[in-house]
């Protein structure tokens, strides 16, 4: 396993935000987090990244189970895009390998060549102020991919976008993950999106967070999201899943 949690527990002080939770992750695997809001899926991410340490239980990724060790394998996209304003598209993508000690012409090299790639050619120059949101996201993900890490801990990465916006962005990510397979722990809102991204969705508890349930994906990553999301089995599982969250919340 890439990732294997094991009776996970976690608290502030008095607060427990994580009970007895145990998850896996395969190498090259998609796992989608869904929840009510505040129950701990943020801090799942965070414990799992080597950010924080548990209060109880074990985190093992990529065979490292020491904080420091952890965050060496994972790279963190938190929810807003936390583009550096002063800097270009091409500037903030090459922060990754800058951190890495790379120098910047070095760095503007290594990821100069991804900006076609991810739909960004011709904005390398252009500050995140004359980005939609959906490319400025698209230049947060480039940096998380530079990062080069195994893991990817990405944390509602659409919830700014408007509908339409994050419909295309589930579509380019699904495509983006086809290409540069990585593990990933995703936590979203969207039953669908958790779907349709991911291998399988985990249903959490409210607090203290808890696994209530466990759904296959129906079509992870069709290349045609529209049909994928419409048919019959994908709906029924969509369904299953929302039954499952409201059932968790009851």
């Amino acid at each position: 396993m890439s990732v294997s949690i094991q009776g996970l527990g976690h608290a502030y002080a008095e607060l427990e935000t994580i009970s007895r939770l145990d998850l896996e992750v395969p190498s090259g695997g998609v796992v989608g987090l869904v929840g009510p809001s505040g129950c701990g899926k943020s801090t799942l991410l965070e414990l799992t990244c080597g950010l924080r340490e548990p209060s109880a239980g074990t985190i093992v990724v990529e065979a490292a189970t020491a904080a420091p060790e952890r965050l060496a394998r994972c790279a963190f996209m938190p929810q807003r895009d936390a583009l550096l304003p002063w800097y270009s598209a091409l500037d903030n993508a090459a922060l990754a390998p800058r951190n890495r000690g790379r120098r910047r012409g070095e760095a503007r090299a290594e990821v100069a060549p991804l900006f076609a790639h991810f739909g960004l050619a011709g904005f390398e120059r252009a500050r995140p102020a004359e980005l939609s949101g959906g490319m400025r996201q698209r230049v947060a993900f480039l940096r998380t991919l530079a990062a080069g890490k195994p893991v990817l801990a990405l944390d509602e990465p659409f919830a700014a976008l408007d509908a339409i916006t994050r419909a295309e962005m589930q579509g380019w990510l699904a495509a983006a993950l086809g290409e540069e397979p990585r593990t990933v722990v995703l936590v979203t809102h969207d039953v669908e999106e958790a779907l349709y991204l991911s291998d399988r969705v985990a249903v959490l508890s409210p607090r203290p967070a808890r696994i209530v349930a466990e759904l296959p994906s129906p079509a992870p990553r069709a290349a045609d999201r529209d049909a994928a999301v419409t048919a019959p089995e994908f709906v029924a599982a969509r369904e299953e899943a929302t039954q499952a969250l409201k059932g968790a919340i009851a």
